[in-house]
């Protein structure tokens, strides 16, 4: 099935990387040259991505959204000094795709990653099967190939939802979401289990395709708890998790490629070692 849409939040101040996140945004960490979203949007273009929804916060200025906006001005300044081969360069936007920019609302009242899907759901309306990737990680594909792609071929009809997950060292499973699955088909999510107590080395890095019976939940979710600052946060695999209990199928996908989380410095290094030394 060819899916058209995409969703990807990189609204919040990125506390997890400050002192650097006070003036550059969390998913504009570079990776080589290119911020950490872009590997995240280039991968919905090679899915054939039509309409990317990107969730920002109402800062004064959004470097994500200047990123993707023609400068003329640029445009101008390499041409008038002769280095108009470097105009494509600045070329950001990709063709067949349109990047629409969506102001979280109540983001810093209302935090977690299912906030920024459900918002965007209502307010472009959006009923049919989506992707939903969040924008401060990415999978990488030395061959130029995409788990998205793949991931799509599990998506037969408009009821289907799929999620990609990667194998880890079993020593380190206490950090992450670990999936339990059962013939390709999701059974559960374990949130930072102790090692004898996880079902698997399998793990949710956040990249989904959401069926929009998955999408109704998530906004359901969202209206029906009223979660405070010091509460737990509005997380999507909470309505991930009612959804399976319902009887619903979430397909399960591992990666081929390597995935990169540039959330931490440690994982942002290593993201920046790889992808420069695969070129």
């Amino acid at each position: 099935m060819q899916i058209k849409k995409a969703i990807i939040p990189v609204a919040g101040w990125g506390t997890r990387r400050l002192p650097i996140t006070k003036v550059i945004e969390k998913a504009m960490l570079p990776i080589g040259n290119r911020p950490l979203a872009d590997y995240v949007v280039e991968d919905c273009a090679k899915a054939g991505i039509e309409d990317v929804y990107i969730v920002i916060d109402e800062k004064p200025f959004s470097q994500i959204k200047a990123y993707y906006e023609e400068n003329e001005k640029l445009n101008k300044y390499l041409v008038a000094r002769g280095k108009a081969d470097k105009v494509s360069l600045a070329n950001t936007q990709r063709p067949g795709m349109t990047i629409h920019f969506y102001c979280q609302k109540d983001v810093d009242a209302r935090y977690g990653s299912a906030c920024p899907v459900a918002q965007v759901v209502e307010e472009f309306g959006i009923d049919e099967p989506t992707v939903v990737l969040m924008g401060d990680d990415f999978i990488y594909n030395a061959d130029g190939s995409s788990d998205l792609v793949r991931l799509m071929e599990c998506v037969k009809d408009l009821t289907d939802s799929a999620m990609l997950a990667t194998e880890i060292d079993p020593n380190d499973v206490e950090k992450y979401g670990v999936l339990k699955v059962d013939d390709g088909i999701l059974t559960g999510i374990y949130e930072k289990p102790k090692k004898e107590e996880a079902p698997s080395n399998l793990i949710n890095i956040s990249k989904y395709i959401m069926s929009p019976a998955l999408l109704k939940r998530v906004v359901d979710y969202c209206h029906e708890n009223d979660f405070g600052p010091g509460d737990q946060e509005y997380l999507i695999t909470d309505p991930i998790i009612d959804h399976i209990k319902a009887g619903e199928k979430i397909y399960v996908k591992p990666i081929q490629g390597e995935y990169l989380d540039g959330g931490s410095a440690e994982g942002w290094l290593h993201a920046n070692n790889v992808v420069c030394g695969n070129k």
